[in-house]
């Protein structure tokens, strides 16, 4: 008795894929540090012409708040621009392909996406460098730089010594004047205590000790407000342009791929070619 051997369907045999698809660190590498170098060129460039969004100096208590949306949006373009240029260095220096499918561009995209998470990784882990790296002064609290002159103004003698070490009065002081910002403000207790402190340590009356002390609450106020006004565009600032850089790193991987492998451009991209040598032109 012989049994036929069970035939196979042809629908129901498993294929295989005939390459596997993975992300080459090769370009990416190569393209994180470009972005990561370029931006920082950027970030120079705009700090030396005076659009850093935010500043510990006295001037920039001056700063309006055009000055502010106009740094934002420049920290905005340097992301748009650096964060291209590494996306399309790690979509444009992988080998060329023969077959090039939809497939192929989500491989280019992505990646110029890793691009982009290891050039913000890179970026964070030098801020965190150059944090750490500071110089720390003793008695020293948030206050200081953000309320230096503010300090300077309310502890100001001529008869004090040169030399006299006034690190724990600024601290005390500074601690308080940071409560000028919160809801209620500076309570009639500590307004009270740094009367008394300003005239042991100035050796004003008691009227002048007290106008000047009103005088510094009410500046610190305004200084601690634009502090936060300037830290929320920042913060907002970085979230828009971290997005819009990793939008841009796809897109620009996508781009690099297409130039590699002599594909016709996508239309937008294409109208882009087109706009520029005519604008160059006029």
């Amino acid at each position: 008795m012989t049994r036929e051997a069970p035939t196979l369907v042809e629908d129901e045999v498993p294929t295989l894929p005939g390459r596997i698809h993975h992300l080459r660190w090769t370009p990416i590498v190569a393209g994180a540090p470009a972005a990561a170098a370029f931006a920082f060129i950027l970030m120079t460039f705009g700090v030396t012409i005076g659009l850093g969004v935010s500043s510990a100096s006295p001037t920039w208590r001056d700063a309006s708040a055009a000055l502010s949306l106009l740094s934002g949006l420049y920290l905005i373009l340097l992301a748009i621009v650096s964060f291209g240029l590494g996306g399309y260095v790690a979509g444009r220096a992988r080998g060329v392909e023969t077959e090039r499918n939809s497939e192929t561009e989500t491989n280019d995209g992505l990646r110029g996406l890793t691009a982009w998470a290891l050039a913000v990784l890179l970026g964070a882990i030098l801020t965190a460098i150059v944090s750490a790296s500071s110089p720390i002064v003793g008695n020293t609290t948030s206050a200081e730089p953000l309320l230096s002159y503010e300090l300077d103004r309310l502890l100001r003698s001529a008869r004090r010594p040169p030399n006299a070490d006034m690190g724990i009065e600024r601290a005390e002081a500074g601690r308080i004047l940071m409560t000028s910002s919160s809801h209620h403000g500076v309570n009639g207790d500590d307004r009270t205590y740094l009367i008394q402190q300003v005239q042991t340590l100035t050796g004003l009356t008691a009227g002048d000790a007290e106008r000047r002390v009103d005088l510094a609450i009410a500046s610190s106020s305004a200084v601690v407000a634009h502090a936060r006004r300037s830290a929320i565009i920042l913060a907002l600032s970085v979230a828009v342009a971290n997005l819009l850089g990793a939008v841009t790193a796809w897109a620009a991987a996508v781009a690099g791929g297409r130039h590699r492998n002599g594909a016709p451009l996508l239309e937008w991209m294409a109208l882009a070619d087109r706009v520029e040598p005519r604008m160059m032109r006029q």
